[in-house]
């Protein structure tokens, strides 16, 4: 699976009240560009006078305020026909791997001389329309080298497929908790150099994209890697805009991935910035420790990576246990200890004791940017650690609350 992070076994979502759209749409008149619109407005058109990806955004009743879109940004369109024809027609050798979204294949768009990486909606799965307008509404209106960039899009008929770079170095959770015989474990440094990358993509979602967005779905398979272990986040289906003004919190529906939710957002459905940060938290001790958010196949007592890990952040003498395994001491002390107090400030129950994400920016990139070289710095001895070795689990679950949703782009 070395295309795109989506895929695999983490993506199955569960959502019990079925509540993901799939109505069939009005056909449209195909358009060689699509401006994307986010303040749709809910006058009654003719429908010849609409792309599809603008009838989906009224079906679904989104609606963007503060002006967004208003530089009259452009997200290029593909036809059903030209995506076909970059994967060989969904060919199997194409096919990377399958996720809640539906399946993910690596294509090749000539009139772009580009390897692409191409999702496509399966109208079956467990994610919709509003998942794929809100991703393309989203990442067109978003640029910054850490974050997936789209392409395009293709919204025809019943189609709707997404086309984004391809990263070759496919997903986080690949390199860190399914590394197959023989693959070597990524080090330290590049531990935190991805770590830091992806604070880098959540500031700009919260600090510097207009209106704010909150990401809600942080997690490992979503971190994808390009070259030299580049840091992007991608998939986008579950963002929703942040609170402004007074406004403290955005009241939704809780969704999100099992291990890495927040619990006050997951007991109020009460969602702040706050939330990814504890999300993020969680992702920066899973690069630690190596382990996986939720392993049922662990001990009761380990299986919740946070709660495992809380009584361990209390005792610096216990902070070498907590260092993943496959580093084979090949660390900083001075660098896990610093990396340590920054997860467990973020994964902190209360919201409000948690940093923000341009304090937790500036903490890793120094860190970043302190080599550690085994040749020069003392390797750490192992210490005997009471938990069990790291074992294979299914994946992380997608949660949804049964609580109605309101719209992820309305009030």
């Amino acid at each position: 699976m070395s295309c795109f992070s989506c895929v695999g076994k983490s993506r199955r979502k569960i959502d019990t009240k079925n509540s993901i759209h799939t109505e069939k749409l009005s056909d449209f008149t195909s358009a060689d560009k699509v401006k994307v619109d986010l303040n749709v407005n809910d006058k009654s058109e003719d429908v010849s006078k609409h792309d599809q990806l603008s009838l989906d955004v009224k079906n679904l009743n989104l609606n963007l305020k503060d002006g967004v879109s208003k530089d009259g940004k452009v997200a290029k369109t593909f036809t059903f026909e030209e995506l076909a024809a970059a994967t060989g027609n969904f060919r199997a050798n194409c096919f990377v791997g399958e996720g809640g979204f539906g399946k993910v294949y690596k294509g090749y768009i000539e009139k772009l001389n580009q390897v692409v990486a191409i999702k496509q909606l399966d109208p079956n799965g467990l994610q919709g329309i509003r998942e794929f307008v809100v991703e393309v509404l989203t990442l067109s209106l978003a640029e910054h080298p850490n974050l997936v960039k789209l392409i395009g899009f293709c919204a025809e008929g019943e189609q709707r497929l997404l086309v984004y770079e391809y990263m070759p170095l496919g997903s986080l959770e690949n390199h860190l908790h399914d590394l197959s015989p023989g693959k070597k474990p990524i080090d330290w440094n590049t531990r935190m150099r991805i770590a830091s990358g992806a604070a880098r993509g959540l500031e700009y979602l919260h600090d510097k994209m207009k209106p704010p967005v909150i990401y809600r779905d942080l997690k490992c398979s979503n971190i994808l890697l390009g070259a030299d272990y580049h840091a992007k986040l991608s998939d986008f289906g579950l963002a929703k805009v942040g609170p402004s003004g007074d406004k403290t919190h955005v009241s939704t529906r809780v969704m999100g991935t099992y291990g890495y939710c927040a619990p006050d957002y997951a007991m109020t459905g009460q969602l702040t910035f706050k939330s990814d940060i504890y999300s993020f938290g969680v992702v920066l001790l899973e690069l630690i420790t190596g382990r996986k958010a939720i392993d049922q196949r662990k001990p009761a007592k380990e299986q919740n990576l946070v709660a495992w890990a809380r009584p361990l952040f209390r005792d610096r003498r216990r902070f070498s246990e907590m260092v993943d395994p496959l580093l084979e001491g090949q660390y900083p002390v001075r660098g896990l200890y610093q990396a340590l107090a920054i997860a467990a400030m973020c994964v902190q129950e209360q919201p409000n004791m948690r940093p923000v994400i341009s304090d937790v920016v500036t903490a890793l990139n120094y860190l970043a940017s302190q080599k550690y070289d085994p040749l020069i710095h003392p390797i750490q001895s192992p210490r005997k650690s009471s938990s069990s070795p790291r074992i294979r689990s299914e994946g992380h679950r997608r949660i949804t609350s049964k609580d109605s949703e309101t719209d992820r782009f309305g009030d």
